[in-house]
């Protein structure tokens, strides 16, 4: 369950992309329309687009929102990061919402719980970018040191995991639940506007597809 890489995406890029229609999100009109189960359905606008638990970049206000599902284990995501960073930063007028999706192994489970226990300190943005900033692969104690350099109250972390661990489970557990409807087979995937992309894009193609994005939402 890696990511999907860049190759082959560039000719065919209108390939990998899936206009999302009233037959698989309607975005625009909040309707859910897809169920995790008989009675929960997990593909609203205000589950996927504003739920108030997930950490969210980039301009709170843009006119289009980027919705990413990532592992902090997965190479691609690393390789991905600053640049769709810069494309946000350039663009100014995109919104950012980030899903931890630990898809790869335990570790990458106690890497996404631990960034999300940071949160309750206000330091999920400098734990997740600590995290996405190394070459190697994450081991507990290299979450511990990374996170403790980057500023983070490593006892008051513990004390948030231990009172907050269900919630913190119940967001991740949406975030699959969203993943797995929208038919993501790996990380990183993402939403840009109403547009599914089941993989990495380059700065250029991330570009094109927000233009998309923002006619699609104008018609």
């Amino acid at each position: 369950m890696a990511g999907f890489g860049t190759k082959g995406l560039g000719p065919t890029r209108r390939a990998a992309l899936t206009l999302i229609g009233a037959g698989a999100f309607a975005l625009t009109g909040g309707a859910s329309v897809r169920a995790a189960t008989d009675e929960n359905e997990v593909l609203t606008e205000a589950k996927v687009l504003r739920d108030p638990d997930t950490p969210v970049a980039g301009n709170p206000n843009g006119n289009v929102t980027i919705v990413e599902w990532s592992d902090y284990n997965c190479p691609y995501c690393r390789k991905l990061e600053p640049e769709l960073r810069q494309v946000i930063q350039d663009d100014g007028k995109v919104r950012l919402v980030m899903k931890d999706w630990p898809i790869l192994g335990p570790v990458s489970v106690t890497a996404a719980r631990t960034a999300l226990a940071a949160k309750f300190q206000d330091k999920y943005h400098q734990a997740h970018d600590a995290m996405m900033g190394v070459s190697s692969r994450l081991t507990e104690p290299r979450i511990n040191e990374l996170l403790a350099a980057a500023g983070v109250d490593m006892d008051r972390l513990k004390r948030d995991l231990a009172s907050r661990g269900s919630d913190i489970d119940a967001l991740l557990k949406r975030n699959n639940e969203q993943a797995e409807a929208f038919g993501f087979r790996g990380t990183p995937a993402f939403i840009v506007g109403k547009y599914r992309v089941p993989g990495a894009l380059s700065m250029a193609e991330f570009e094109q597809v927000i233009a998309d994005a923002r006619k699609a939402k104008m018609n």
